[in-house]
């Protein structure tokens, strides 16, 4: 296995007094080297004649590189550490997200107009006309973020308090992206139909509830059981979200090596959440040919004790994912580290695309494949197209926020697959671009009008 890439994730910043003296701080950077550091910004903090201190960030691969730089530099003759911390944690501290209120109460009458008791009469207005919560409360723009925590990223079941950092981050990401107030839930229960009396409950309060790191196959029922009792839209994000961004990339990356959906065969490992809402994305773009692999194989008719889900995918053929691989143009992995060999990937047929979307560790490091892979994907920041929900998400809600869409369609999904793609032109297409940026404005704004435009095709849009 390649090592890691050294990534802000398991950045530090060391602060550090040295010597006023020529070539000091080449010997810090030369330490930092020698342990696989990548450094980051300098700051010069204080400067006399005699000493120098100076703040250095560093980018690790790992808790245990990151301690090993410090190390490094502490081991140097002549050299202060004054203090280290983790930059990650550092960020985290005391929440990422914060409630203020839009309206700023300077006098007596602003408080008599925002409470009581001029907000009787807006309460009043609601219960004799319940559609007007959507003009006179925050429901018409904020989605509930909701989790057990029973399958937090790749880590597994953390429980509500593991999942609340995770949840925190994707509220910033519905704010910064999409304008949307969205707020963490997380559950003191792993209990399914206690889960959907809860959102059930909650739901007056939200314009949509955006299910995430609930475990496969709870998620399934608990997703199609709460579509049918709210009128708000309800989006499992590891499911959909995942499905939308895989499809805009597979999309882009068959134009590159001139092959259609139609006729692709497509080998997805992983059937969780994450793979059963490709395989059903996909299916509805038209791959017709397709075959789902767990960590058994190839997930066949023959096997007992399949969920439904993966009994809709389950194939008459046996095999294992090395057999499933021969001759396959597409590679799709929501599974585990280093289940795929670089002999695997050259068994497969000409032009051959591989994303390996496990993480933080893909099904195979990108670096081993480089010259057999026409293109490659990933699920990570620091390699070339990475497959990242936050293109769908924020906009997926916009659209239905805007559009009062009451449930989200599978026909929306694709349209906003099709949106994302279309944003990277044909000029700027290559193998290491082929889905827009996630700070590209645009995306949003195109995945919200996919949407939109759906639902009022449809007859799903309420305004």
């Amino acid at each position: 296995m390649v090592k890691l890439t050294p990534n802000p994730s398991y950045s530090v910043t060391i602060r550090l007094e040295l010597p006023n003296q020529a070539g000091m701080l080449a010997q810090v950077f030369q330490a930092i080297a020698t342990v696989g550091g990548n450094l980051g910004q300098i700051d010069l903090i204080e400067h006399t004649r005699r000493t120098t201190i100076r703040e250095i960030t560093v980018d690790a691969a790992s808790t245990e590189q990151a301690e090993d730089i410090v190390q490094a530099v502490k081991a140097l003759p002549g050299f202060k550490v004054l203090s280290v911390y983790d930059r990650t944690f550092h960020l985290h501290q005391q929440g990422k997200i914060s409630i203020y209120s839009k309206i700023p109460l300077k006098s007596q009458s602003d408080l008599a107009m925002a409470y009581t008791p001029g907000v009787g009469r807006i309460c009043q207005a609601i219960a004799e006309d319940p559609e007007q919560v959507y003009n006179l409360t925050i429901k018409q723009n904020t989605v509930a973020i909701v989790t057990d925590g029973s399958a937090v990223l790749g880590l597994g079941n953390l429980g509500p308090e593991g999942a609340l950092p995770v949840m925190e981050g994707k509220a910033m990401l519905f704010k910064e992206f999409a304008g949307i107030d969205a707020f963490p839930i997380c559950l003191a229960t792993q209990n399914t139909n206690e889960i959907i009396e809860t959102v059930k409950n909650i739901a007056p309060v939200f314009g949509g509830i955006n299910l995430e790191d609930i475990a496969s196959p709870r998620c399934f029922e608990i997703e199609t059981r709460l579509r049918q009792i709210v009128d708000i839209p309800i989006f499992h994000d590891d499911q959909h979200g995942t499905a939308i961004v895989s499809l805009a990339a597979l999309a882009n990356a068959l134009k590159l090596v001139k092959k259609s959906l139609e006729e692709v065969r497509v080998v997805l490992n992983g059937a969780g959440a994450a793979g059963i809402a490709i395989a059903r994305l996909l299916r509805e773009a038209g791959v017709k040919h397709m075959v789902l692999c767990d960590s058994k194989g190839i997930i066949s008719q023959s096997q007992t004790g399949l969920n439904p889900e993966k009994q809709e995918f389950a194939l008459e053929i046996e095999g294992t994912l090395a057999d499933a691989m021969k001759d396959a143009d597409v590679f799709l992995g929501v599974s585990a580290p280093g289940v795929v060999t670089p002999e695997m990937v050259r068994s497969m047929a000409r032009d051959p695309i591989v994303f390996a979307m496990a993480n933080p560790i893909p099904e195979i490091q990108p670096e081993l494949i480089q010259e057999d892979a026409a293109v490659i994907a990933t699920g990570r920041s620091d390699y070339p197209n990475q497959i990242n929900n936050v293109l769908a998400f924020p906009g997926v809600f916009r659209g239905a926020l805007d559009c009062r869409a009451a449930i989200l369609t599978s026909k929306m999904y694709l349209e906003a697959a099709y949106a994302i793609a279309a944003l990277v032109s044909p000029t700027d297409l290559d193998p290491e671009h082929i889905v827009p940026s996630v700070f590209d404005k645009r995306v949003a704004t195109a995945v919200a009008g996919a949407v939109i435009h759906t639902a009022r095709q449809a007859g799903l849009a309420r305004c």
